[in-house]
């Protein structure tokens, strides 16, 4: 079993930065890829980006894609996404969650553990 919990969402005007954490305690965490998906009203769930057990190899949504940065420390059994050039449409409730194995999947169904979320607002 792992527990994810996310933290850093808030209120930020457009153009401001968040830095999101996701902690992670239980089963080793370097087992495990990790991703960041997020939620909007009304819509899907949805891929954001994704990282391989060691960091070495990333994937981003293409809406985000030169904006958000997602890495890991493995030491610290956290993992982060850093949102630069925010935009009200990047609000939504941010979801980290864990796949057992080295790989990362962009598909939500693929992970085996999620946190409870954290709400991003970006006003405009």
């Amino acid at each position: 079993q792992v527990q994810l919990v996310e933290s850093g969402g808030g209120l930020v005007q457009a153009g401001g930065s968040l830095r999101l954490s996701c902690a992670a305690s239980g089963r080793t965490f370097s087992n495990y890829a990790m991703g960041w998906f997020r939620q909007a009203p009304g819509k899907e769930r949805e891929f954001v980006a994704a990282i391989s057990w060691v960091g070495v190899t990333t994937k981003y949504a293409d809406s985000v894609k030169g904006r958000f940065t997602i890495s890991r420390d493995n030491a610290k059994n956290t993992v982060y996404l850093q949102m630069n050039s925010l935009k009200p449409e990047d609000t939504a409730v941010y979801y980290c969650a864990a796949r057992r194995g080295l790989y990362y999947d962009v598909k939500d169904h693929a992970y085996d553990y999620w946190g409870q979320g954290t709400q991003v607002t970006v006003s405009s």
